[in-house]
């Protein structure tokens, strides 16, 4: 039983800032591969390629499908000329999005904002918290098509370099429009090794949890218990679910592709007792002294201090184990974030 630390300070870690990753490597699986033993927290160094040593044939890999909106729109006020830049978070209804909004205090109820010379024009319809506003767009056309044309991708605030290649910020799986930031642990795959592991008779199965800005926003609380999580929305087919269920029933090993569907999978286990079709909102928040029901491995990057997710992962395996790990990262000079190096959080007995 770990000594459970509630103090969001017991969740800090020194980081230099040269380790946080700027742009991804040209090759997704060249990543390094940090092997954390969840139980002795014992640790091996390898190539994120060599992840399939540590999957067995009967394994599922859970991915989330959902793919990133380039929600990050530049345009002007249509009064004043006065630049604006919107950031959507989530579609509330036909044509209405909730964005985040700068400068905030020049865009109020009634103004209108035109991108890409009036292709696409958004009306600000209500004022929300923190620089929040609710906007009706209207345009001619496809939506989505206009968007991929004008948006660019809104990329974590700690990347400040450019990023060339925008698919590099999604995973080659990415299916469901929603996302506001990827689930980076699915970057290190590529489709051939997705056919590898495939061809090794381990099982891949999706579901969608689409990722809001919640997860870069720090805790503000001292105490985790006083933190209150975002709302994220998430779905898992029937089918998926009967193949989670099947994997379980055959002694198989669910390994989480991702905080993202630790959180969906976890959700689902914690309403239900099963893995069953379901969908909604969820704001479950993982930290130790929550018990994990739904998976059996953890492939995860490496996150932020005092974060939600390194409390997710500590509950996963223990805070003293997940803190040496990152110290070690550190020492090795593993890079961090989104664009990063992974882990993979397992049990002694998988590994090679």
């Amino acid at each position: 039983m770990q000594d459970i630390q509630l103090n969001v300070n017991d969740y800090d870690f020194e980081l230099p800032e040269e380790l946080i990753a700027q742009v991804p490597l040209l090759d997704r699986t060249s990543s390094r591969l940090l092997v954390l033993d969840r139980e002795t927290g014992d640790i091996e160094h390898r190539h994120f390629r060599d992840v399939l040593d540590y999957l067995h044939a009967g394994d599922a890999l859970v991915v989330n499908d959902s793919r990133v909106l380039p929600a990050r729109l530049f345009g002007a006020k249509q009064e004043t000329g006065g630049k604006v830049e919107l950031l959507l978070l989530k579609q509330t209804e036909d044509d209405v999005w909730e964005a985040l909004v700068k400068p905030a205090k020049k865009v109020r109820i009634g103004a209108i904002v035109e991108f890409g010379d009036g292709l696409l024009r958004a009306e600000c319809v209500e004022e929300l918290p923190e620089g929040g506003r609710r906007f009706k767009f209207d345009y001619d056309g496809i939506f989505y098509e206009i968007l991929d044309e004008l948006g660019t991708m809104p990329l974590p605030p700690y990347i400040r370099e450019q990023l060339d290649d925008q698919d590099r910020y999604q995973t080659v799986y990415a299916r469901e429009r929603g996302s506001a930031a990827a689930p980076t642990a699915g970057l290190h795959f590529t489709e051939e090794l997705l056919e590898a592991a495939k061809g090794k008779g381990v099982r891949l199965i999706p579901l969608t949890l689409h990722v809001g800005l919640g997860t870069f926003r720090p805790v503000t609380a001292d105490s985790i218990e006083e933190h209150t999580m975002h709302s994220e929305y998430f779905e898992l087919s029937a089918e998926s679910a009967t193949a989670l269920q099947d994997v379980r029933a055959q002694g198989g090993r669910i390994f989480a592709v991702g905080t993202t569907s630790t959180r969906t999978l976890e959700t689902i286990m914690r309403d239900h007792g099963d893995f069953v079709e379901s969908s909604g909102w969820t704001d479950i928040f993982i930290y130790p002294g929550v018990e994990l029901k739904a998976i059996d491995g953890l492939i995860t990057n490496f996150h932020l201090p005092k974060s939600t997710l390194v409390m997710l992962v500590s509950a996963f395996a223990t805070r003293d184990i997940i803190l040496h790990a990152y110290r070690t990262a550190v020492a090795e000079r593993y890079r961090f974030f989104s664009f990063g190096d992974a882990m993979l959080i397992t049990r002694k007995e998988v590994t090679k």
